[in-house]
């Protein structure tokens, strides 16, 4: 199977077949029944696609209550470090977070689940960052968590004084005072 379990129930590292020869190579980057077949019945109603340079930083972003959204999210070009926080206040895993590499290179994929937020960091000089959703996106429910959380302690991997962040995630409430309930 393709699928890989993190530290983090639910949330799944997911890495394709490649098939590769002379002529370059070819994947499968979603098949709905291999989805299935891992246990993973996720209909995924919308796709986003962002570029960015180096040093962007977006995030830590979550849709709240009925509009909740999981994420299928890769890399088609350049390289980004991906965060996923458990925000689901049952979990055992509440308020930890898993971050990894995604690259247009290694291909791999993380599937976020609804009830976490999500950020990603980009190292290359320009990413192309593509996710699959399975809710679409409201306004009225999103919600985010600041990046630079001292209690959360995320190691970037990467000289914060360096990013390049949005007004908007700048103001972004710390782990402890987000409101919106998932």
């Amino acid at each position: 199977m393709p699928f890989f379990e993190t530290p983090i129930p639910g949330l799944l590292i997911f890495e394709p077949k490649i098939l590769q020869d002379e002529r370059g190579y070819f994947f499968e980057s979603y098949n709905q029944r291999t989805w299935e077949d891992a246990g993973v019945a996720t209909r995924f109603v919308q796709d986003n696609q962002a570029r960015s340079t180096r040093g962007v930083l977006r995030g830590l972003h979550y849709q709240a209550g009925e509009m909740a959204q999981a994420k299928l999210v890769r890399v088609i070009e350049g390289e980004v470090f991906d965060l996923a926080l458990d925000l689901r206040e049952d979990s055992p895993t509440y308020g930890q977070h898993f971050g990894m590499r995604l690259s247009a290179e290694n291909k791999k994929q993380l599937f976020v689940p609804r009830g976490f937020a999500h950020g990603y960091l980009v190292l290359s000089e320009t990413a192309e960052f593509f996710y699959k959703c399975d809710n679409f996106y409201s306004k009225a429910h999103e919600g985010g968590i600041r990046y630079d959380d001292p209690q959360l302690n995320i190691d970037w991997d990467f000289d914060l004084s360096q990013v390049l962040v949005s007004d908007k995630d700048k103001i972004l409430p710390f782990f402890g005072n987000h409101l919106k309930a998932l």
